[in-house]
C-alpha cells in the first residue's frame, strides 16, 4: 500500500509481497514519532553498532528524537515564521485539504531500496540510523519541503494493517504498483475496489500507484474513487516477456530502465485532472551522473507533469546535501514558470 506522503516500493525479497506507500506532512507535530513508529525497523534495519539492535530499542530512541525534532512544528505560526522565513516555503499543490510541496523526500535510501544491488542498499540502511533519519526531516523541512513518504511494511492488505496505518494520520494510503498491475495482467482488476474503500472509510485520502499508465488509464475510464496517482515513470513490473519482445531475446541483468518509458507516463499524468505525483525520475540513481544531468532529470519532470502535480525522490544525504541541491533546483524551475 501507499501512502500519499509515505510511499513503499517493492522489495524484491524472497517472501515478499507488495508494500504501501504513505505520505507524511511535516506540520503535525506528531508526525515524525509517528512516521519512525510506521517504518517498522526489524524489516530492514542491520544489526550493527550504529542501529538499534531491537524494535524496542528503536522505538525508545525515536521517540526521544522525534520529541526534540518537532519542536518547530510544535510552535505558534508566528514563532515558525521567525525561524523559517516564508521565502524557503516551496511551492505547493493541493491534495484535498492539504498543501503539499511539489518536492517530496521519498523513503527508498532511508530503507535500502536502492534498486541497484545489495551493496547499496546495505550501505544505505546502515547510514540510515534513527538520528540520521530526524536530520534528514529537519533538513528537508529547513530547505522548504513539508512533505516525506514512509513505508508501511506490512506485507498484506488486511483491513486491520489498513487501520493501524491511518491511525499515524498520514495524508493518504495507496495500494503499491505492483499489486494492481498484477491484478490487471490477471483480468482482475476490481478486486483493488476493497482496499481502496477500506482506505476512504479510514478518513484518509485515496491513492493509486502504478508503474503501467494503462492502470491509471482504467481508473479514469471506470471512475474509481481516487484523489491522486503516484505514476512512476519507468515501468519497471513490466513482465519479462514483454520485455523480450521489445528488447530481444537476451535482457540485461537487474532493472530495466527504457528510454521510451516516461513519455507514456507523462501522457498519463497530463491527460487525468486528477494530482499526479511522478517518481523515479532520476531513474533510481541512474541520471545522477553529473549536476547538469540532474537538472535536466528535474527540468524534463516538471516540463511534463501538469502545476497541480508534484515529484516524490529519495535523497541520500552521506556524500553530499542532496536535499538542498533539490529544494534549489525544484525552486528554480518553478519560479521560472510562474
Amino acid at each position: 500500500m501507499r501512502l500519499a506522503h509515505d510511499g513503499l516500493l517493492d522489495r524484491r525479497r524472497k517472501g515478499a509481497v507488495a508494500i504501501g506507500r504513505v505520505l507524511f506532512p511535516f506540520e503535525f507535530p506528531e508526525a515524525l514519532a509517528h512516521a519512525l513508529t510506521v517504518m517498522k525497523p526489524e524489516d530492514f534495519l542491520p544489526q550493527s553498532e550504529c542501529a538499534p539492535t531491537t524494535r524496542r530499542e528503536f522505538l525508545q530512541q525515536a521517540a526521544g528524537l522525534a520529541a526534540g525534532a518537532a519542536v518547530l512544528s510544535d510552535l505558534p505560526q508566528q514563532a515558525r515564521a521567525a525561524i523559517t522565513p516564508a521565502a524557503s516555503q516551496l511551492p505547493t499543490i493541493k491534495l484535498g485539504p492539504h498543501e503539499v510541496t511539489r518536492l517530496i523526500i521519498g523513503g527508498n535510501p532511508i530503507y535500502g531500496y536502492s534498486h541497484f544491488n545489495n551493496i547499496l542498499s546495505q550501505y544505505q540502511t546502515t547510514w540510515h540510523t534513527p538520528e540520521r533519519v530526524v536530520e534528514l526531516i529537519q533538513n528537508a523541512e529547513a530547505k522548504g519541503i513539508n512533505t516525506w513518504q514512509n513505508s508501511y511494511a506490512e506485507r498484506t492488505l488486511a483491513p486491520h494493517f489498513i487501520d493501524d496505518a491511518a491511525k499515524r494520520k498520514p495524508i493518504g494510503i495507496a495500494p503499491h504498483g505492483s499489486l494492481g498491475e498484477r491484478l490487471y495482467r490477471q483480468n482482475k482488476p476490481g478486486v483493488l475496489s476493497d482496499p481502496l474503500k477500506r482506505i476512504r472509510d479510514a478518513g484518509v485520502l485515496v491513492g493509486l500507484s502504478a508503474h503501467n499508465p494503462a492502470l491509471i488509464e482504467l481508473a479514469e475510464e471506470k471512475g474509481w474513487g481516487v484523489d491522486y496517482y503516484m505514476c512512476c515513470l519507468y515501468y519497471l513490473t513490466r513482465p519479462r516477456e514483454e520485455f523480450q519482445k521489445l528488447l530481444g531475446g537476451e535482457l540485461p541483468l537487474g532493472e530495466i530502465y527504457l528510454p521510451s518509458d516516461p513519455p507514456r507516463m507523462f501522457k498519463v499524468i497530463q491527460a487525468t485532472r486528477k494530482p499526479c505525483l511522478a517518481y523515479k525520475i532520476l531513474a533510481a540513481g541512474r541520471g545522477i551522473e553529473s549536476r547538469a544531468q540532474v537538472r535536466q532529470c528535474f527540468e524534463t519532470a516538471f516540463s511534463n507533469i501538469k502545476p497541480t502535480d508534484a515529484v516524490i525522490v529519495g535523497m541520500y544525504q552521506q556524500l553530499g546535501d542532496q536535499v538542498g541541491e533539490n529544494a534549489a533546483i525544484v525552486r528554480e524551475i518553478c519560479s521560472r514558470r510562474g
